[in-house]
């Protein structure tokens, strides 16, 4: 994923910050967040989408999908190649366990849905061992992220349109209200096709700087990046 030229600068300087036994990440990153109900329409057999329970709160707040120091070639720092192997074909029940606490365990399978397939392994193999050299670190982190957002009126707007199309503009105009002017410029949508509809599954977020940064200030700090797919229909629970 290309974020410009001052992303890649800075990237290109705090690279693999695990491998230089720092706890704390500063510098560009991009949270992935999914919208969990279009996600499962094409992922019907993922354990996180046979079973989909009317109060869950992935229904209608956003789910993390991860957390990816930039640029993209970031990734997979200080990881063994048989970490890597079994990552790259999915094998992610086969990664080493994170050794997260209680809590956090069930605040990710609240919020993570996808940690049913393990994809919170993947996530820290790949992105996370670039971000931090804890876990616990990564995923405090990554939460506090996804929370900002699903407190804002970006989370606002997507659970009231649940079952109708949204427009590029308007998601871009709500990030402005929420985190400040040139907000949306920092926000990519990703959409697929589902029949005859077009779904919006995902928004990849810009931000810079330390995650105990507030979003507004994270965001402002990041490039502009290119905006995706034009608008789509917000999905609700069930298969359609």
């Amino acid at each position: 994923m290309k974020w410009g030229l001052v992303a890649l600068a800075a990237g290109l300087v705090s690279a693999c910050q695990s491998e230089s036994n720092q706890t704390s990440y500063n510098g560009p990153m991009v949270l992935a967040i999914s919208w969990q109900p279009a996600f499962c329409e094409r992922a019907q057999r993922r354990p996180e989408c046979k079973r989909v329970e009317p109060d869950r709160y992935d229904n209608t707040n956003f789910a993390l999908h991860g957390l990816w120091p930039q640029p993209g070639s970031n990734i997979y720092c200080g990881v063994s190649d048989s970490e890597r192997n079994a990552d790259k074909k999915r094998r992610w029940k086969q990664l080493a366990g994170l050794g997260l606490s209680d809590g956090l365990k069930k605040k990710l399978w609240e919020l993570m849905p996808g940690t049913r397939s393990y994809l919170h392994r993947h996530e820290w193999v790949k992105h996370g061992t670039c971000y931090s050299n804890s876990p616990e670190t990564y995923y405090v982190d990554s939460i506090k992220l996804l929370e900002e957002v699903n407190a804002s009126q970006v989370q606002r707007l997507f659970s009231k349109s649940i079952g109708k199309r949204l427009s590029g503009p308007q998601i871009r105009n709500a990030f402005e209200q929420s985190f400040g002017k040139g907000a949306g410029d920092r926000v990519r949508i990703a959409c697929k096709r589902d029949g005859n509809r077009t779904l919006i599954t995902e928004l990849t977020i810009g931000l810079n700087g330390s995650a105990q940064t507030n979003m507004s200030e994270l965001i402002a700090a990041s490039p502009k990046t290119k905006k995706g797919c034009p608008g789509g229909v917000v999905d609700l629970v069930g298969f359609q």
